[in-house]
């Protein structure tokens, strides 16, 4: 391997980043093997399948059979131009298609991840890096998925290598792309805009600070040109006004993830639970907290001769970089790539305000608190992690396999507090279970009405998702609230059959006692309802449960109201 200092900084990208994606893909396809036929889950279910599917069939960007959110399009035209390509089908193998394409977008995120580690921390930090990544609960849940964190995940890492490399071009074309595939990914390309100002000014105004950072020294024209990947967004934005009326979705959609989150109380929650999300939850924390203690110990110099070596070598890379090696545009300079001293301070930096960044945009926006929006914070705080374990901790590698075995416990069981079903393994039983409530009422009540809440009313009414083979009538209620459930009791005239489910994941035995305060909290700014049991709702519908199944936190019933029984019973005896 000829040395780092003699080849071009991003170069030889492509030769590098094609072994390795083949094979991330390869294992990452084998391990969601099992996933891949399943029926398509909540959001995926609830828009982006049908937007993209409305794309394939009349070739327009506006959704015809939902509601328009005003997402941008690249994911729906990922898979319009798949489908397009090996073709559609509501059966499993379409549904493995849907999943491969979303796998191969994954496997180019985890490409850019080893990229970007072997540059800035080396092989090994990298591997584990990529290793933890896609063994996160959260992440490897969403790398099948038809929805746009994981395409988001892909492209703010390429922008962050790109950038790192020094190629800034490529890192605004990498932007660009990231901003049509979820607008949010701009808080990246700001903070990316951000650092090149900060460094030009502190050049200028504070050049010994400057030299102290590694800040680098672009020009003026450098910073404003990630400006210039807003462009695609702002057009997309401007078509959607054109042919909607609506910059930002539809007015409900607007509400819920804007007008309704800008209260000083719920802003500091979801900050807290943002960074939660980023750096403890689904036992990251089993990463993250002894890093944490670890880099604090070394900076108050409690460290081993190993550590304080580390240390030297640090403050050498430092010389080097105020002696101008690491000062120049490219920002990860050849002299800091795999060196033993870990990550560079400007890079750390770097990373952690991206991190910062995005967490602080979810605490402004975004009505549900889900952990998938954390998806692309969620590598860099990984890598960082190890760095720190790599450098201090004696047998580090066990630390990286202990690490592994707490996120596939996370990724296979349920913690004892509320979760999302899509932030493990937990997703999979929902689907599975809404498959076979599906079979069984098309079955039995194929011209019944049948009252249920959204995601089911969509599986039951639209047969391109996987749950049923025709559409069945739908009379469809917001959840299975006692609220809910006494309005619809007033109104029995209006469904014959009920299919209730539980729409929050329930643990069995909470770990956490229910403080009325937090309860409120996350009523009145989250959303959080409890669903009456299916049995309480059979005796205030006067029905019955004919059919029933569960699992650990979740459950779904079929509930025949008495005046179908009834209607039967007298038509046999006629």
């Amino acid at each position: 391997m000829p040395h780092p200092t003699t080849q071009r900084p991003g170069a030889s990208w492509l030769a590098g980043a094609l072994p390795a994606f083949g094979v991330i893909f390869g294992a990452l396809w084998l391990l969601h093997l099992p996933l891949l036929r399943l029926p398509y889950f909540w959001d995926e279910a609830g828009y982006f399948i049908p937007a993209a599917r409305d794309l394939l069939l009349t070739g327009d960007l506006i959704p015809h059979t939902t509601l328009s959110n005003a997402h941008p399009p690249l994911v729906m035209l990922w898979l319009a131009l798949v489908w397009k390509l090996f073709g559609y089908s509501a059966l499993g193998s379409g549904m493995a298609v849907t999943r491969t394409a979303m796998l191969l977008v994954a496997a180019a995120g985890f490409t850019a991840l080893w990229l970007l580690g072997r540059r800035v921390a080396g092989r090994a930090t990298a591997a584990a890096a990529v290793l933890l990544t896609a063994l996160s609960p959260t992440v490897f849940s969403q790398s099948a998925m038809a929805q746009l964190d994981i395409a988001a995940f892909a492209l703010v890492l390429w922008m962050l290598y790109a950038h790192i490399c020094g190629q800034r071009w490529q890192a605004v074309a990498f932007a660009a792309l990231a901003a049509v595939a979820k607008e949010t990914t701009v808080a990246v390309t700001l903070t990316l805009a951000g650092m090149e100002l900060l460094g030009w000014i502190a050049d200028r105004r504070w050049p010994r600070l400057a030299a102290q950072w590694c800040l680098p020294r672009p020009k003026l024209t450098q910073a404003a040109a990630y400006t210039l990947a807003l462009l695609p967004l702002m057009g997309w934005y401007g078509y959607h006004f054109h042919r909607t009326g609506h910059v930002l979705g539809n007015p409900d959609y607007l509400r819920y993830n804007v007008g309704a989150t800008l209260t000083p109380w719920r802003i500091l929650i979801a900050l807290w639970m943002r960074l939660w999300h980023a750096t403890g939850y689904m036992n990251l924390f089993v990463l993250t907290w002894p890093a944490l203690l670890l880099w604090w110990s070394a900076r108050r110099e409690i460290a081993t001769p190993h550590i304080r070596q580390q240390k030297l070598l640090s403050r050498v890379r430092g010389n080097e970089c105020r002696s101008g090696g690491g000062r120049s545009a490219d920002v990860g300079h050849p002299a800091n790539m795999g060196h033993p001293g870990g990550i560079a301070p400007n890079l750390q930096l770097l990373l952690w305000l991206v991190v910062l960044a995005q967490v602080a945009e979810f605490s402004v926006v975004g009505g549900a608190l889900l952990a998938r929006y954390m998806i692309p914070a969620i590598p860099l705080v990984i890598l960082m992690a190890v760095d720190v374990l790599r450098r201090y901790a004696p047998r580090w590698q066990w630390w990286i396999a202990g690490c592994a075995a707490a996120f596939v416990a996370a990724l296979l069981l349920n913690p004892p507090w509320y979760i999302s079903p899509e932030d493990n393994l937990t997703w999979t039983r929902f689907v599975t279970m809404h498959q076979h409530a599906a079979r069984f009422v098309e079955q039995h009540y194929a011209e019944e009405r049948i009252l249920t809440a959204w995601p089911a009313s969509d599986e039951l009414n639209r047969p391109f998702l996987g749950y049923v083979e025709r559409p069945l009538t739908v009379v469809r209620v917001e959840n299975f609230t006692a609220s809910e459930m006494l309005q619809a009791a007033q109104q029995p005239e209006s469904f014959d059959v009920v299919v209730a489910f539980s729409t929050k994941y329930e643990p069995q035995r909470s770990l956490l006692p229910r403080i009325a305060g937090w309860t409120r909290a996350q009523t009145r700014y989250f959303d959080f309802h409890e669903d009456l049991p299916a049995a309480s709702i059979a005796r205030l519908l006067h029905g019955r449960i004919v059919w029933q199944e569960s699992s650990p936190g979740e459950w779904i019933a079929v509930i025949e109201i008495d005046k179908v029984r009834d209607a039967r019973m007298f038509t046999v005896s006629r």
